[in-house]
């Protein structure tokens, strides 16, 4: 066991591990360490906890200091540059004529590099570009392309829930999103209906989905075969989450549909290949896949 914190660069970005250093820290505390890009200012989202070593991937680097008034002072002068650095690149991408779209910049605590992210529908050569900016700035400069859910995170918003982006407030990872995901949740596979603002289907349709499946498992599906408290019958429609099943009586098929509690219902994997199911009332002697 290892006890660590855990440290995010973002509001919603990745949380790394990092040791104590012998401090006792809360969320919140903004804390200065060593990263591979170098020093960087983050807030504490992980209190002082022991964790197994198979959840770290060593070695693991410890806090350098606790920030201070002056080391604030400093993400406060980037965020200042970032937002004039990032004026000053629009106006040389236009310059240069090139394809791509500024989505944001971003200073390391140090200065010793300044990011610039962008969305392209294709390679785009910004070497001039490039050479542009390590003349004005006169540090290193990198430009990273991003897609479009990452445009998302970066840049906030409303979803059609009403509510902000959940890549931009939570969500630290993305995780995969399939179109069998809706089509599970019995969702209109209409993309206006399932798609997210940045264009991709909605981080949301994994939140529930665990508990699709599970209700999957325990529910006969639409064509199955069912035994009922009055009788076989045929599954035409299923309602998953107040779990109702409208079953077509085999007594009566000219009649509506009945619905019935998933709990009533019985059937099995022989039911499903097509044998015909035996009702309570059946004696014990007839096989149970015999046609009346």
């Amino acid at each position: 066991m290892t006890e660590i914190i855990g440290v995010r660069f973002k509001n919603a970005g990745k949380t790394y591990f990092f040791l104590p250093s012998g401090h006792k820290l809360s969320p919140g505390d903004r804390v200065v360490v060593e990263t591979a890009r170098g020093i960087e200012c983050g807030s504490v989202v992980i209190p002082n906890r022991m964790v197994d070593d198979g959840q770290i991937v060593a070695p693991l680097k410890g806090i350098i200091r606790l920030a201070d008034e002056k080391d604030l002072k400093v993400v406060e002068e980037n965020a200042a540059k970032e937002k004039e650095a990032f004026k000053i690149c629009q106006q040389k991408i236009a310059a240069h004529r090139l394809d791509m779209h500024l989505v944001d910049v971003e200073y390391t605590f140090d200065g010793n590099k300044i990011l610039f992210y962008f969305t392209a529908d294709g390679r785009v050569d910004f070497r001039e570009l490039v050479k542009d900016l390590a003349g004005i700035f006169r540090t290193r400069i990198e430009l990273r392309q991003i897609g479009v859910r990452d445009e998302s995170k970066m840049l906030g918003g409303l979803g059609i829930c009403g509510r902000p982006f959940c890549c931009s407030t939570f969500l630290g990872d993305f995780q995969p999103v399939s179109i069998k995901m809706a089509k599970e949740q019995n969702l209109s596979l209409n993309p206006t209906k399932i798609s997210g603002t940045c264009g991709r289907l909605m981080c949301c349709l994994k939140y529930e989905q665990a508990a699709y499946e599970d209700l999957l498992r325990t529910t006969p599906r639409v064509g199955t075969t069912v035994v009922t408290p009055d009788g076989n019958g045929v599954v035409t429609e299923v309602s998953l989450l107040p779990g109702l099943i409208k079953v077509q009586l085999d007594a009566d098929p000219d009649a509506a549909p009945s619905v019935y509690p998933r709990e009533v219902l019985k059937w099995g994997r022989d039911l499903s290949r097509g044998r015909r199911p035996r009702s309570e009332g059946e004696g014990k002697s007839r096989p149970a896949g015999n046609k009346e």
